[in-house]
């Protein structure tokens, strides 16, 4: 390939923009992308010069084939040097490098969170001069490291930090979806090929000339190469014969050949120390230790922080097959076919010894270690095993799922006995689903157990996910996986039976990890059974099991079944463990959150699962992530946030179509259904909920039929088609009682109640709401507490009642975290009280019911509320839809301009410059249709008077 050091031939034009690109004020990125031997690490080495003549500061790195399955393995390799020198970063920023990297047992951030993290690290590293980040062959980077990379590579106008990625057009990659620009990298020009090879082999026969010229198709590297394999395969007879005969050879595979016949004229030890490079990407960079430790590692190539450094390699230099660094002077491949061709022309043996050796250098690095190991052992081996699980799970909590699963198989496929063997299988199909990765799942269990394993457990849980899962299947799979779970205690060695003690039996029960498993998925099938005789089943196979239940599953089937009736008390447990999240595996975290859904406590998990979602989406449990995304879409739909809700819904309905996750996206319709309803899109709402309804009853799904049972009943309330709205209500429990195991009972109270009083069904109203209070919903969670109070109020039989309940609801220290409800309670009690106490009185409460509703963009009940204001004698105001078109700062600055301060005042309250201020308002006025200072306090006031009834 060309040198650096002469003008490269035909690349003026890729030069000028590279130039441009590097001498630019504004921060960017930009991706070459081109066939192998195009001339991509010549420019990438051109820019860097030029980055290195500017005054900036310049840092490496490269993908490196072997690394590739390594979460955030090529990441390290850009941060490394600006951890070493960056003394300021803010705790946040540190927190998630250690998370990443495996120094703090902590849970993995968000691709967002570790993405700002890094935009901060560069900015701090950039602050004295500016900064490019090199990234050759970055096909091979990890996906973990390649989506932060675009990720800030999106993110860089206006920082001193250019990103450059060199890339093959002929393998897929994480940079193909980046959305980053790109510079595609042509083979050269035919006369700019001639230009080529007349300028480096002037001597050159005509022949042999015209071969290269034919044969290498303007590819640079080609050009450089072919000459003198071309030439010593021409002299002779035989000679002519090989050459016809790798015609038809692709151009790659044909210079990786000639690389491989210098390789075979080195010596033995020469090879040997090239293949220790090549598979540990010697001169890509430096790796840190653990799992890639901060600060770890000297570049010394002794340290648990450094890659192989080649030695004493000056004959595969001479050979053309090894470089020097100048920077550095360490020896480096000049062009990965380099190291293809190492890899390739070594035999079994030879890069099992040198993994081997590799493994013993990285013995500090656990899973650098767990990957040589896997390579390098042939024979069953329990200590290798062990170090791959260990791996596998540090993986796992890093979000490397689908790296976990191989190391999985491979220690199964290492275990000296049987147990082992069929216990890290398990573990590995485990995993394999939760990554959504169903069918793999079942296709590690076969292969593992073989035919006549059906009745194993981990035969079971696989074909009972993949059931369940990709067919909605709950009747078969509830019968498979209760008869896995009594065979499991009849079958399994009875450690509680034969403990001195309870604190022994208990110990054995939580190590039973396949019972808990089996435990588990059958909670789950439960709970979207939503069926009273397969709750009971399960809660009897529990009651069974006795202290071979973990507490966390009894805590799941308490919560997960029926709140009503099994779930008091929980609440505290699910408090403590949202303080415990971090470390914990991502399928744990969501069985959590899903049991503080049905105590309306998601709020408390929300944070850690935005933190985490991406990542497990990304190269993690998949399955998992899908879960955590409908439980952040649920809470906000709870908080009002239904913008939020509805891109939330959406992204989770293409992921389970993506992954063939029927059931997901069934669910993921459902809650869109319900978004649609509560926001008066009623043919949409009604649309999904009949394809909800017609997949998921013929099912028996019972989950999701009161789900689609519920969004019918919320449309027809929108539309105020009462009578509707009651006979889906009553379908999920009559009034009066809360059906056993019918979730959404509780949930659907104030809709029974409203719909009833609407319809004349006055008594059974009042039935349903006492009822609520008798079953203590109000002890069960803060929603549940509003609502009940809310419905009492509504069906009170005396105003002393009624003010009293409705006082109750309103002053729920969490009334305000549940807008929706909360205005609806108060649109209720207003009406109540402009019958009883006249209009003036009700206008307290009907005016901010109808801000809520507009803000909330619940159209039906907005029109409803509206209407409300005006039988009250005040005109709603025009301005009032618009209300909700301002933000939270804008209405602020709105109410205090409106009190007659000024913008200096206003600044001084809100920490904003008197200018910021009066931008706000130039921007307020149109809004409110107003157009003076003046008029603001009409706009905005929250009561208007008019004559009482």
């Amino acid at each position: 390939m060309e040198s650096i050091g002469m003008a490269m031939v035909g690349r003026e034009a890729e030069q000028a923009e590279l130039a441009a690109f590097v001498k630019a004020a504004a921060g960017q990125a930009l991706i070459l992308r081109g066939e192998t031997g195009v001339g991509k690490s010549s420019l990438l080495a051109y820019a860097a010069a030029v980055a290195e003549q500017e005054g900036h500061a310049v840092i490496r790195a490269a993908g490196v084939e072997a690394e590739s399955a390594l979460p955030y393995a090529g990441l390290h390799q850009f941060l490394h040097p600006m951890l070493a020198g960056v003394a300021d970063l803010d705790d946040g920023s540190q927190a998630a490098f250690e998370a990443v990297f495996g120094r703090a047992d902590s849970a993995p951030p968000s691709v967002m969170t570790l993405g700002i993290a890094v935009l901060s690290l560069l900015s701090l590293a950039a602050a004295r001069r500016p900064l490019l980040l090199v990234l050759d062959d970055g096909q091979w980077l990890d996906d973990s490291s390649a989506d932060i990379c675009g990720f800030v590579g999106r993110r860089l106008a206006g920082s001193p930090v250019k990103l450059l990625v060199g890339v093959r057009t002929d393998i897929a990659s994480r940079f193909d979806t980046a959305a980053l620009p790109e510079l595609p990298v042509a083979a050269l020009s035919e006369q700019d090929a001639e230009r080529l090879l007349t300028q480096r082999f002037p001597t050159l026969g005509k022949q042999i000339r015209a071969m290269v010229l034919e044969q290498a198709r303007g590819n640079p590297l080609a050009l450089l190469e072919l000459p003198a394999h071309l030439g010593g395969a021409a002299q002779g007879e035989a000679g002519l014969e090989s050459l016809v005969g790798e015609l038809g050879m692709p151009l790659p595979r044909r210079l990786q050949q000639l690389y491989g016949t210098r390789i075979t004229a080195l010596s033995q030890a020469m090879r040997e120390e090239l293949l220790m490079g090549a598979l540990d990407g010697a001169g890509t960079g430096q790796i840190g230790a653990g799992t890639g430790q901060i600060g770890a590692g000297t570049g010394t190539g002794t340290g648990p922080g450094a890659r192989y450094r080649m030695r004493e390699a000056e004959e595969a230099v001479a050979a053309g097959l090894l470089e020097i660094e100048p920077a550095t002077g360490d020896f480096a491949f000049r062009h990965p076919l380099v190291r293809s061709a190492v890899v390739q022309m070594a035999t079994p043996n030879q890069r099992r010894a040198a993994h081997q050796g590799l493994a013993q250098v990285h013995r500090e690095n656990l899973e650098r270690r767990a990957t040589h190991l896997a390579a390098a052992t042939v024979d069953p081996d329990e200590e290798v095993a062990d170090i791959l699980e260990a791996a596998a799970e540090s993986a796992t909590k890093r979000g490397g799922a689908l790296a976990a699963v191989a190391w999985l198989t491979r220690a199964a496929e290492l275990s000296e006995e049987h147990t082992g063997r069929s216990r890290r299988l398990a573990d590995a199909a485990f995993v394999a689903g939760h990554a959504a990765r169903l069918g793999q799942a079942h296709r590690i269990v076969q292969y593992g157990l073989g035919p006549g394993s059906a009745d194993a457990p981990a035969s079971v849980l696989a074909t009972a996910y993949q059931a369940l899962y990709q067919d909605g299947d709950v009747l078969s799979t509830h019968r498979q996986v209760a008869s896995a779970i009594e065979r499991r205690v009849q079958t399994a060695p009875a450690e509680a039976a034969g403990a001195a003690g309870a604190a022994e039996a208990a110990g054995a029960a939580e190590a039973d990890e396949v019972l808990t498993r089996l435990v588990n998925l059958l909670l789950a099938i439960s709970q979207y059974a939503g069926d009273r005789t397969a709750w009971e089943r399960t809660h009897g196979l529990l009651a069974d099991l006795g202290d071979r239940i973990t507490e966390r599953s009894r805590l799941y089937g308490n919560t997960w079944s029926d709140v009503i009736r099994h779930g008091a008390g929980s609440a505290e447990a699910i408090e403590q463990a949202a303080a415990k999240l971090a470390g914990q595996e991502p399928w744990e975290v969501t069985r959590l959150a899903v049991a503080a859904y049905h105590l309306d406590q998601l709020g408390a998990f929300r944070p850690h699962l935005r933190g985490i979602v991406d990542r497990e989406l990304e190269t993690g449990a998949v399955a998992s992530g899908m879960v955590m995304l409908h439980l952040i879409m649920l809470d906000q739909m709870a908080v009002g946030e239904w913008d939020g809700a509805q891109d939330t819904g959406r992204r989770v309905l293409d992921l389970a179509v993506e992954h063939g996750h029927e059931l997901f996206a069934t669910q993921s319709r459902a809650y869109l259904a319900q978004l649609a309803a509560l926001r008066g899109q009623l043919g949409p709402a009604r649309d999904l909920q009949a394809e909800v309804d017609a997949w998921a009853r013929p099912r028996g799904l019972g989950f999701l039929t009161q789900l689609a049972d519920a969004a019918g009943a919320t449309a027809a309330l929108s539309a105020g088609d009462y009578e509707s709205a009651y006979l889906y209500a009553i379908g999920i429990t009559p009034p009066g009682e809360f059906r056993p195991y019918a979730y959404q009972a509780p949930r659907t109270l104030l809709d029974l109640v409203e719909a009833a009083r609407h319809t004349g069904r006055a008594e059974q109203a009042r039935q349903h709401a006492l009822a609520a209070r008798e079953a203590g919903l109000p002890t069960l969670s803060p929603r549940l507490a509003l609502i009940t109070y809310g419905a009492l109020a509504m069906t009170a039989e005396s105003e002393k009642e009624a003010a009293e309940m409705f006082a109750l609801a309103e002053a729920q220290p969490e009334a305000s975290r549940f807008p929706f409800e909360l205005a609806r309670i108060r649109l209720a009690h207003g009406i109540r009280v402009r019958h009883v106490e006249g209009r003036a009185a009700a206008r307290q409460f009907l005016l901010p019911a109808a801000e809520a509703f507009e803000r909330l963009g619940a159209s039906g009940w907005t029109e409803r509320a509206r209407a409300e204001l005006r039988a009250t004698g005040a005109v709603p105001r025009a301005s009032m839809l618009n209300l909700a078109s301002l933000t939270w700062q804008e209405r602020r600055i709105a109410d205090l301009a409106a009190s007659g301060l000024t913008n200096k005042e206003i600044g001084k309250r809100m920490h904003l410059s008197p200018r910021t201020v009066s931008s706000h308002l130039y921007r307020i006025f149109p809004k409110l249709g107003i157009t003076t200072r003046a008029a603001l306090r009409d706009a905005l006031s929250r009561t208007e008077e008019g004559p009482e009834s």
